[in-house]
């Protein structure tokens, strides 16, 4: 009798795992074949128009695996710049997201492709989800690091975003954007972030100034 239970239960335990499995490993799978092919570009153009333009399950779907491909040769999306640049500030989360992920990859690979939706780009930060702001900071700063011509062009929207992060946020944006910028950009981009420090959680406010090498003021003593 106890055997026979626990042979039931045996037999139907792995019945449940591999349905899961199999759904959240589709994307990287159909990616994988992709990449496998001669000529991918096709195939990822196509998920690119889906992504943008398909509904809403299959964008989803195409987004997903856009995702996987980002991961693995970034170099093979740089022709989609301008769909992720629309779709940073999609309805669809999970553009978003697949967005925020390709921007800043192919900004360090391509940042002249980038730039020409710079304007775009700026234009789409306030509108965008926590997600989509994140991968722009990211980006933009991603374009100051390749070159400091892009410094005049992006520091208002930078100091904008250092303006409106919470603490957390605001400590993360600190460690990518300061270190990307360079001379009086860099220097009044630091002057936000320490302007910020008493109107942010004191633990927040610590993990900035022991990464700006400061003290804090003596309020938060």
């Amino acid at each position: 009798m106890t055997t026979k239970k626990k042979s039931t239960k045996e037999e139907g335990a792995p019945q449940a795992k591999p349905a899961k499995k199999a759904g959240s490993g589709g994307a990287a799978v159909a990616a994988q074949k992709i990449l496998a092919e001669e000529n991918p570009q096709s195939k990822i153009a196509e998920h690119g128009e889906t992504m943008m333009e398909g509904p809403r399950t299959a964008a989803t779907q195409s987004a997903r695996v856009l995702s996987e491909v980002i991961v693995e040769k970034p170099e093979l999306v740089v022709p989609l710049v301008a769909k992720f640049a629309k779709g940073i500030s999609s309805s669809n989360k999970r553009v978003v997201q697949t967005s925020a992920e390709a921007l800043p990859a192919i900004a360090r690979i391509a940042p002249a492709r980038v730039a020409r939706q710079l304007d775009v780009l700026k234009g789409s930060f306030e509108e965008a989800n926590d997600v989509g702001k994140d991968g722009l900071v990211k980006t933009f700063a991603a374009l100051c690091t390749a070159s400091v011509a892009y410094q005049k062009r992006l520091e208002p929207v930078l100091t904008l975003a250092l303006n409106g992060a919470d603490g957390k946020t605001l400590f993360a944006w600190t460690q990518i954007v300061l270190p990307a910028l360079k001379g009086e950009p860099h220097a009044r981009a630091r002057a936000v972030v320490e302007g910020r420090l008493n109107l942010i959680p004191r633990a927040y406010a610590q993990q900035i100034a022991d990464f700006l090498g400061i003290k804090l003021r003596l309020r938060y003593r």
